[in-house]
């Protein structure tokens, strides 16, 4: 009983634990995935001297097929939804010259997670939500500026 007992505590302390570091792991993706695209269409815009044509969430603009993998950009984000490129679009009354949003679609509803958000942010840049380079934009959907 006692062995029972003590395996229960100990199983009760190791939760909180691994809850964490699976929302710091989910986090971490999220953020790399974001910095990874985020530099090839700033490479794109440097080269060619204007950002890529937007294009529907889950869908790779035809410029960027040869610098983003596209299975990598089609595929649902670990958070759920769709990443989608937006060029000149409007997010909470500010508009953008270059964001890519993680977008719910049909197939992939985003996770509405605040503290997963705010992990992700924290990986990213300030953990604030309301600023930074990561925020949450237009029908709460997490966005990543490229360029303002």
């Amino acid at each position: 009983m006692v062995v029972i007992t003590i395996i229960s505590m100990l199983a009760a302390a190791a939760v909180p634990t691994i809850v964490k570091v699976k929302r710091r792991s989910l986090a971490t993706v999220v953020a790399n995935d974001l910095r990874v695209f985020g530099a090839a269409f700033e490479s794109y815009a440097h080269e060619a001297g204007s950002w890529p044509a937007e294009v529907d969430a889950g869908v790779l603009p035809p410029e960027m097929a040869s610098r983003i993998n596209s299975s990598a950009w089609m595929k649902p984000a670990v958070i759920g939804g769709q990443y989608n490129w937006e060029n000149n679009q409007t997010h909470a009354g500010t508009t953008y010259r270059a964001v890519i949003a993680i977008s719910s679609t049909s197939a992939s509803a985003v996770v509405q997670d605040a503290d997963l958000l705010e992990a992700i942010d924290t990986v990213m840049d300030d953990g604030n939500l309301a600023t930074g380079s990561f925020r949450i934009g237009a029908d709460d959907e997490p966005i990543y500026i490229v360029s303002q």
